[in-house]
């Protein structure tokens, strides 16, 4: 008997529902993305695609750490979660025992339950899922003496017993959800490295898009600390999707954000999103995204009401994806802290000197039209093609 986990369970979700067809590519993309984060994490490890698991084995030589696997794979998107397991014959006494041998470091006092989910006909186990789940559990109380909880163990033991082999299991690790990255094409995000837009582009990533962020540099209004939150949070979030080219791309746009402060007064901010959408736009042709998505939630800043809203996506011409649209800023704050990007998305860059004393809030297109210089899309579409790329986040 092995006695500690000899492979990886991953678990999926929403891709199980969809079609035999398009089940069968979305595993076939989410094998290759956990592949893509183990090498990009140095941790050896081969993927098996079945109909209801991806398994990650060891290699064919070397050491293998089931349990390193199984924290790396949970965080690619659209893995439900992952376990660190012991494989074992399908049988009563073979479950128990590998029970058993995880239970070793059962904590004294902890209470616990066994979870079995049973795959195949009543001739291939002689069992039913709560039968065997009760003979596992009556082998660990013998062992440990602990105390069954059904309701809220302190720990979980898992039976996931298939035709010809079993799972056992005694850690569970969370994955984000969603649908595997590259399945739902390419979407270009503007990313100041704030608050939101990292959480908008790790919530368009979980949604199956590959996500390429655009920062705006804004001259004399951004500055290098400015430039460095949008690097440091650009590379967490691209740290679950290795395999996508989510480095941050890099627009120099001093000079145009001097002259709309210079020419416009109270709706200075919707022109400045107006020709940002632009130059996402510009960007999204050359890279071959279907869309351009932002970090707005709706009400949050004075460029963010409804009407201004309609006023600045009436200067795009492709859809403009804001998934943090309805999300109250706890919420997002929240989702910043659990992602990872909080910290540095709060470092005090001094960027907010573009914003008039008194913006507009409810703003006519005509108006802000009239605003703005007549060359501003001409000059924010060209501003793409200067853009540069950040190696290395």
């Amino acid at each position: 008997m092995q006695q500690s986990p000899d492979l990886a369970v991953v678990r999926y979700g929403e891709a199980g529902i969809k079609s035999d067809k398009v089940r069968g590519q979305m595993l076939d993309r989410l094998a290759e993305n956990v592949r893509a984060i183990l090498d990009d994490r140095g941790i050896p490890g081969h993927v098996e695609r079945h109909w209801s698991r991806l398994l990650i084995r060891p290699p064919e030589a070397g050491e293998f750490d089931a349990d390193a696997a199984a924290r790396a794979a949970a965080d690619a998107f659209g893995v439900v979660s992952t376990r660190p397991a012991i494989s074992t014959a399908p049988e009563a006494d073979a479950l128990a025992e590998a029970a058993v041998t995880l239970a070793a470091d059962h904590p004294d006092g902890a209470t616990f339950a066994v979870r079995a989910n049973r795959a195949g006909s009543p001739e291939t186990h002689p069992f039913t899922s709560q039968e065997v789940a009760a003979a596992v559990g009556a082998a660990i109380g013998d062992a440990t003496g602990a105390g069954v909880d059904l309701d809220e163990p302190d720990r979980a033991y898992r039976l996931d017993v298939r035709e010809d082999e079993a799972f056992v299991s005694a850690v569970e690790y969370d994955g984000p959800g969603g649908l595997p990255v590259g399945t739902q094409g390419k979407t270009v995000a503007l990313f100041s490295g704030g608050i939101d837009s990292p959480v908008a582009a790790w919530e368009l990533f979980k949604r199956g898009l590959e996500v390429v962020p655009v920062y705006l540099d804004l001259g004399d209004y951004g500055g290098p600390d400015h430039l460095a939150r949008a690097v440091e949070t650009a590379g967490t979030v691209a740290r679950s999707a290795p395999h996508v080219d989510a480095r941050l791309r890099v627009v120099p746009a001093g000079d145009l954000v001097d002259d709309l402060v210079d020419a416009t007064g109270a709706t200075r901010m919707l022109s400045l999103r107006r020709a940002m959408l632009r130059v996402a736009e510009a960007v999204a042709e050359d890279v071959g995204a279907h869309s351009v998505a932002t970090g707005e939630s709706i009400g949050q800043k004075s460029s963010q009401t409804g009407p201004n809203v309609r006023v600045t996506d009436a200067a795009a011409t492709l859809p403009v994806h804001r998934p943090l649209l309805t999300r109250d800023k706890p919420e997002i704050v929240a989702r910043a802290r659990e992602i990872g990007t909080f910290v540095d998305a709060t470092m005090n860059v001094g960027c907010e000197r573009v914003a008039p004393d008194y913006p507009e809030t409810n703003a006519r297109l005509s108006a802000v039209e009239a605003a703005e210089p007549e060359d501003l899309f001409d000059r924010a579409e060209a501003l793409a093609d200067e853009r540069y790329v950040v190696d290395g986040n």
